[in-house]
């Protein structure tokens, strides 16, 4: 998967597009992102002990990775991505638009 976590990403597809956000989490298995606003849903949560607090919850829920684009850094515009080997043969992502390496 060539989204990772703390990556900015555009949501492209749903009920939440044009938002942009933070990358909170990554489920490379199952082609999800948790990303920071969006895909808000609400929980109806009952108390377990002191550590939960109980009543109606609003979290993240994961979202299809094919629905996001990652925003480049250099150019700040969403971007496909893909990977390249520098000299030192490490593997590296960069940005298809301006052809910077993505850190």
């Amino acid at each position: 998967m060539k989204i990772r976590k703390d990556d900015m990403v555009l949501v492209i597809a749903g009920k939440d597009k044009g938002k942009k956000g933070k990358v909170r989490q990554s489920f490379p298995k199952r082609d999800r992102v948790v990303v920071e606003g969006i895909n808000v849903a609400k929980r109806h949560m009952r108390p377990r002990g002191r550590a939960r607090q109980a009543g109606i919850i609003e979290r993240e829920v994961p979202i299809q990775v094919s629905n996001v684009m990652l925003l480049c850094t250099k150019c700040d515009r969403p971007t496909r991505i893909g990977f390249r080997f520098l000299e030192d043969g490490s593997k590296v992502r960069y940005c298809h638009r301006c052809k910077e390496v993505i850190s």
